[in-house]
């Protein structure tokens, strides 16, 4: 039987501070897919210990992670939220796809290179199978549909791969999902480094804006944004750091590039950055109110937590005993 609705995945890693970059690249737009498909917004939190995380933090980071998702717009009336670690069949479906992965194919992810680099002390085994877990994640849910940033297109090309290999070699299994990438704000870039991702990982706290930053220090770090050569508001290649911040004002005020080109037109550097500054803050401001109200308000957040993940644990059990039938394991007496 077809489905009715197509199935859209996604998720972010409750590592830390949750960012503009992420909101603007990601998290915004989940929110009109719910109408349309059927939408599994995770918190994939057995990604994030790759890295080494304190276990009291994670805690906390998770739970705010889902008041930001909530707060944002994500209904968890019309889609399905859970904690990853909550929903066995990832790591169960991960270990089936990781005997079909080849070593080369992991080797050969960029993010494993920029990650090993960073983390030359804790080179461990989650840190390169990362990509296979994501595919897990992916292909649990016959996802159609992944938003993405551009910087993990490799990781879903994994994904589609492993799904054609598995159905190649036992039967039809798995749906090959396909990438959604916005035209605008796909990546936004750091305020400091416009030739690299806005990352809650940059050294350097100025470079990116935090969702929950108030007023004065949103201002502060705009302020502080580097510019290009000349003082003309212009977005052009030749131009990343004052296209990106065009970029920004553009899905903040809804305003679209070409007309704030004409808007700011003569005005210099210092006035645009305020006005970018204005309509980071009027779109964050609401968000972080409401968030507030909700981690406030715990008994409502894990009543959703427990409800998302029966939900993603009735799909995801299905699955995974198909592929293990698939493969030959004895079913469960």
């Amino acid at each position: 039987m077809e489905k009715v609705k197509k199935t859209v995945f996604s998720g972010i890693q409750p590592t830390g501070t949750v960012t503009l970059g992420n909101y603007l690249g990601a998290l915004r737009n989940w929110i009109p897919l719910q109408d349309e498909y059927d939408c599994i917004y995770c918190i994939v939190d057995l990604h994030s210990i790759t890295v080494r995380q304190e276990p009291a933090q994670l805690r906390h980071n998770a739970m705010s992670l889902l008041a930001l998702y909530l707060a944002s717009g994500i209904s968890p009336e019309k889609s399905t939220v859970f904690v990853q670690s909550h929903v066995p069949a990832h790591a169960e479906l991960a270990w089936a796809l990781d005997t079909i992965c080849y070593i080369g194919e992991l080797n050969r992810m960029t993010q494993f290179k920029d990650k090993s680099a960073k983390h030359s002390d804790n080179l461990n085994m989650g840190l390169m199978n990362y990509p296979v877990l994501m595919a897990s994640d992916i292909l649990l849910y016959s996802t159609d549909l992944v938003p993405i940033g551009k910087d993990q297109t490799q990781h879903l090309e994994l994904a589609r791969n492993l799904a054609e290999r598995f159905n190649n070699r036992y039967s039809p299994t798995f749906v090959v999902p396909e990438g959604f990438i916005p035209k605008l704000g796909a990546k936004i870039m750091s305020l400091q480094n416009p030739l690299a991702k806005m990352s809650k990982s940059d050294e350097n706290p100025n470079g990116f804006i935090s969702m929950l930053d108030d007023s004065d220090t949103i201002r502060r770090k705009m302020r502080r944004a580097v510019t290009d050569s000349d003082t003309e508001v212009r977005f052009s290649e030749d131009k990343p750091a004052i296209s990106n911040l065009l970029t920004i004002y553009s899905l903040c005020s809804g305003v679209s590039v070409a007309d704030a080109e004409k808007q700011f037109e003569g005005a210099g550097y210092g006035v645009f950055k305020d006005a970018v500054a204005d309509a980071v803050i009027a779109t964050l401001e609401p968000i972080q109110q409401r968030h507030k109200q909700l981690m406030a308000d715990k008994d409502y957040l894990n009543e959703v937590l427990k409800q998302g993940a029966e939900r993603a644990n009735r799909i995801a059990s299905k699955m995974v005993a198909k592929v293990y039938r698939k493969i030959g394991f004895l079913p469960k007496v």
